[in-house]
């Protein structure tokens, strides 16, 4: 098996810039932020909750009606995939009367969803 490594990818000369680690290391998070950060990321793993996600930040909110019809899909599978963003605090509900809205959870979640938009798109 060929090194998958180029020359790029390591430092001719070993040389560890001691402050700079420890700058890193005295200010990197909890353990169990980092955690809670990848599960995060791993919720925006998944095509239909982009979507979903995708048409909250589109429409502000949405019911399981409304996102069944959109994404042409179950409610039943809707309603999978919003309990799963739900418990990642993406999104959240309000009951209108007989119907349930749903929206992103907070202005963060809209900036997230926007500023990985922007990158997307200024990558093409």
């Amino acid at each position: 098996m060929e090194n998958q490594f180029t020359e790029i990818d390591r430092c001719d000369d070993i040389f560890i810039h001691e402050d700079v680690v420890n700058e890193v290391k005295k200010n990197m998070p909890a353990e169990e932020m980092l955690y809670d950060l990848a599960e995060i990321f791993k919720v925006f793993g998944d095509s239909t909750r982009i979507k979903i996600l995708y048409a909250l930040f589109f429409a502000r909110k949405m019911c399981v009606c409304d996102l069944a019809a959109f994404l042409n899909i179950s409610q039943s599978a809707v309603s999978h995939q919003l309990r799963v963003l739900k418990q990642a605090r993406l999104v959240k509900f309000k009951r209108e009367g007989k119907v349930v809205y749903y929206s992103l959870d907070d202005e963060h979640v809209h900036k997230i969803f926007e500023q990985g938009l922007k990158h997307i798109d200024e990558k093409r």
